[in-house]
């Protein structure tokens, strides 16, 4: 064992199934956090404000990252693809099929359901307009957004909707649109959600779960809020505001937000999902706008490691000092309402594996799981994306595999 895992964090789920709200993506940190004991040596989160001086990254062992997405029955999924870069090495592999019907193989081209890896595209537009001076991240949102909130929520600043530290209390989703089941997801695949709407599962009744700033939670509502504020601010629907500022201008032609319709086009992988009799049904087609401003975004491997590799340069989406706010960590007193250290600073999220710091954002949408992070001097980048058949803790077992490879010296290397 090449280390053992020195905190721990209980996923958030519903019964065996994560449910629709709760918890829109089992993030990286909190996957390899989860884990009792692994073959991943994971360290403390980084000091409040992170290093800037370069990270020792080992050279890469193929065989490691060949492996790590060959199985695909531990946890059971049908396609995996990582692509790993940087002056470190690169690398890209593939296991298992785009579209079981066909057999189709995965190609790199191959657009895939990203999940919340749309935060940091958020993140990154809110962060240019507060550059321009267009937003003051320390002004309430509700200054911005007026009426929208119960009048009853404590003030709540910009900054704190991007690092999770809002303590906006939880949603009540309504029974006749719970997505406890996969039964009940296939029933609810066509559903169709406004921004508004989603705010108003947020109870007016009920105290904030903590005040703002003092504590942090992931919550997919914050990133809702912040894209309302970016459509607000600019009077343009938020997809066109990033497009604009982020997709255009980086040539990253793969990368779409799907808004209401259920279709994904061109080439792309299928996701699937196992019914409670273990029978799987492909769940590529689903409305996306309960991930609206949060989770949506579709795109490819190669987008995202451009996307990272551009975010990451000062002056190519951000200016220094406003990219430095990225790697930000709160305030040392400010850990999870669980107690572990925060792990999220604005619009991005970090982890130590095998010595190595990785900054960027996982994302989880019914059929498919991925990542795209990187070494804040770019070094390693990784982007992955994969299908899991479950929807529960044994995500986990790949995400430490590809944690584990992308970080650990070759054999030889040691």
């Amino acid at each position: 064992m090449a280390g053992q895992v020195r905190a721990g964090i209980m996923i958030v789920m519903t019964s065996t199934f994560l449910s629709r709200r709760a918890l829109v993506g089992v993030t990286l940190t909190t996957a390899l956090l989860a884990a009792v004991a692994s073959p991943v040596a994971i360290a403390a989160t980084p000091s409040p404000v992170a290093s800037s001086s370069s990270t020792a990254v080992p050279p890469l062992d193929t065989a490691a990252l060949r492996a790590a997405i060959s199985d695909l029955d531990h946890p059971q999924a049908t396609a995996a693809q990582l692509r790993v870069s940087g002056t470190a090495g690169n690398w890209y592999g593939t296991a298992g099929v785009a579209d079981r019907r066909t057999g189709a193989p995965i190609c790199q081209d191959d657009t895939f359901r990203a999940g919340s890896i749309t935060k940091v595209f958020v993140a990154a537009a809110v962060l240019q307009l507060s550059a321009e001076g267009q937003v003051d991240l320390d002004k309430p949102v509700q200054d911005y957004l007026p009426g929208l909130l119960p009048k009853s929520y404590a003030p709540i600043k910009v900054s704190q909707l991007l690092n999770h530290t809002s303590g906006l209390p939880s949603e009540h989703i309504p029974e006749s649109r719970q997505t406890n089941t996969p039964e009940q997801i296939l029933e609810h695949r066509y559903d169709q959600w406004t921004p508004k709407q989603l705010v108003a599962t947020l109870p007016e009744d009920s105290p904030m779960k903590f005040t703002p700033g003092t504590k942090q939670e992931y919550r997919g509502m914050n990133y809702v809020l912040a894209a309302m504020l970016l459509e607000k601010v600019t009077g343009k629907p938020y997809s066109k505001v990033i497009g604009d500022r982020i997709l255009r201008p980086l040539g990253l032609y793969h990368t779409s937000f799907p808004g209401n319709d259920p279709k994904m086009y061109g080439p792309h992988v299928h996701g699937y999902l196992a019914m409670s009799d273990g029978t799987l049904k492909d769940v590529t087609e689903y409305n996306q706008s309960e991930a609206w401003g949060e989770g949506e975004i579709i795109s490819t491997t190669g987008d995202l490691d451009r996307f990272i590799t551009a975010l990451f340069t000062p002056g190519k989406v951000l200016p220094k000092a406003t990219l430095d706010k990225m790697f930000e960590m709160p305030a040392p007193d400010v850990r999870m309402v669980d107690g572990s250290p925060a792990r999220y600073s604005m619009g991005l999220q970090t982890v130590t594996v095998n010595g190595v710091t990785l900054w960027g954002k996982t994302g989880e949408r019914y059929g498919y799981n991925s990542a795209m992070v990187a070494t804040r001097d770019l070094q390693r980048r990784a982007v992955y994306s994969w299908t899991p058949t479950h929807r529960d803790a044994s995500q986990t077992q790949m995400v430490l595999r590809i944690a584990d490879a992308i970080t650990k010296p070759a054999a030889g290397s040691r």
